[in-house]
């Protein structure tokens, strides 16, 4: 199951929810085709202002940052580098659609592989409930 998570500063985010719903999950049917569309987890964090700060001081606006988690045996095929260079493609533009393009070249795209081994579902470990 892919996972999006995307991170905003609260006010920015606020009422743009459904828009970065469909955006960010047609970015993964994008590279992986609709099959995968029943699968995508979406997850919208807003961050209060105070709470976002760089170079130690808290910052007013910053460019929302996307998290997509994957199997890392996705990083061993040999369509890897594709793969990922049309991931972070597709979640800059759908980030990008919905909070506008003056935000496009500080979007953060962070692709991040998880061993099936150390995920679970449902308090079983994934790679031992697929064999029960």
């Amino acid at each position: 199951m892919p996972h999006v998570t995307l991170h905003a500063l609260e006010e920015e985010l606020t009422g743009r929810e459904p828009g970065l719903i469909r955006e960010l999950t047609d970015a993964v049917v994008s590279v992986y085709g609709d099959w995968a569309r029943s699968s995508v987890d979406v997850r919208l964090i807003g961050v209060p202002a105070g709470r976002w700060a760089r170079g130690g001081v808290a910052v007013a606006t910053a460019a929302p940052s996307v998290t997509f988690g994957m199997r890392e045996e996705v990083f061993a095929r040999p369509d890897a580098p594709r793969v990922v260079a049309q991931l972070v493609s597709a979640f800059t533009d759908a980030v990008t659609s919905v909070f506008g393009p003056g935000c496009r070249d500080e979007v953060l795209v962070e692709l991040v592989g998880q061993p099936t081994s150390r995920s679970g579902l449902g308090g079983n470990v994934i790679s031992d409930s697929a064999t029960r």
